[in-house]
């Protein structure tokens, strides 16, 4: 299905909800169905990423987003936060304001120079439009070992660490398979995740613990999840394999792991991170939300 087809479906899905809420005076005898229907329970804080959605604006993403019941959208830079705001959303992860790149990352010392400044442009932004937390990657190894790479995201992060601190912002790498999607990637498992963790001692660093991407390049997710979840800043979703729906069509159980997630104590955010392949896409991300809404 092309993206043209995908935002007529999808404009239609969001054309009916507001005509249902429009009608709402006259189908009273309906409300406490309806609302019944669109009420989560709370245990989660749910979001959805941008980008999986890109055949939307980012306006008809948030009006789709608050019909759902959807908090918050990620993957989101400074230049859509007013949007988010106009819907009363809240940016769950930010990106820099200059843009982020997976590839070229802190692992690389040839990036420092520029990341440390991006980042360190971005925080007051942030703090103004009431944010807390902005993603970074740790780009591709490029023949580099684990521990030099290691050695070298620490003494980046080490110099923006100080003001992210002082604003109350909390800096979250993203963990990414190595074996699929992101070949050479260095940050693919949670065990060097946490090291880097440990090794900077902030609770202003933490992971983005990725269910799809752990999924392919480590499997266990429940025990990781439990035995790590105090480096752990957020999650995302996707089914494996393929990266579509997660629902009984591929082999994870998301039920159990979001109840895992909230047994940790977790308080934090999970979002919705696949690309929808079935022909409503925005019935495929309710779904999504009510699998997980446990």
């Amino acid at each position: 299905m092309s993206n043209n087809q995908d935002r007529r479906t999808a404009l239609k899905n969001i054309m009916a909800g507001s005509a249902a809420v429009a009608a709402a005076p006259l189908l009273s005898s309906f409300g406490s169905e309806n609302k019944k229907e669109n009420t989560l329970k709370g245990n989660i804080n749910h979001s959805v990423c941008q980008w999986t959605y890109g055949f939307l604006s980012v306006e008809e993403l948030c009006k789709v987003a608050k019909d759902i019941g959807l908090a918050a959208i990620d993957l989101m830079g400074p230049k859509d936060w007013p949007a988010l705001q106009k819907y009363g959303l809240y940016s769950s992860m930010c990106y820099v304001a200059a843009g982020s790149n997976l590839t070229s990352g802190f692992c690389d010392k040839n990036n420092h120079t520029k990341l440390i400044k991006d980042y360190e442009e971005t925080f007051p932004l942030m703090v103004k439009a009431g944010y807390k937390q902005v993603i970074c990657f740790s780009g591709n190894r490029n023949g580099m070992d684990d521990e030099t790479g290691l050695k070298n995201c620490a003494e980046a992060l080490q110099k923006i660490l100080p003001a992210a601190e002082k604003n109350g912002i909390t800096v979250v790498m993203e963990l990414l398979n190595s074996k699929v999607d992101h070949k050479d990637y260095m940050c693919d498992k949670t065990p060097w995740g946490v090291e880097l963790c440990k090794k900077l001692d902030s609770d202003n660093f933490k992971l983005l613990y990725d269910i799809y991407h752990m999924q392919i390049d480590e499997g266990d997710v429940i025990r990781t999840i439990r035995d790590n979840h105090q480096y752990i800043a957020h999650y995302h979703t996707g089914g494996v394999p393929g990266r579509h729906e997660i629902d009984d069509s591929q082999e994870l159980y998301y039920p159990a792991i979001m109840k895992a997630i909230i047994d940790t104590g977790f308080k934090g955010y999970v979002a919705q991170e696949f690309i929808p392949a079935g022909p409503d896409k925005i019935a495929s991300l309710k779904k999504a939300v009510q699998i997980c809404d446990v």
